[in-house]
């Protein structure tokens, strides 16, 4: 598994990816609630209830709720 740091302007974090080992890739804010997921097999992403925010990686729209 591997961390990125989804950071502002002037470096505070807005969140965190965590890459699964088979490529999922999972949204967190930066207080750690689970915001939603990308699957590449499916190449859809997801918000934290399971709804389908539409197709492609498009995790980082999920951040402007938040």
């Amino acid at each position: 598994m591997h961390k990125l740091s989804l950071k502002d302007n002037i470096g505070r974090v807005l969140g965190t990816i965590e890459i699964k080992l088979d490529g999922k890739k999972e949204l967190y804010d930066s207080i750690g609630r689970y915001l939603g997921s990308y699957s590449p097999k499916e190449n859809m992403t997801r918000d934290n209830i399971g709804m389908v925010v539409g197709y492609g990686d498009l995790l980082t729209t999920l951040l402007i709720n938040y």
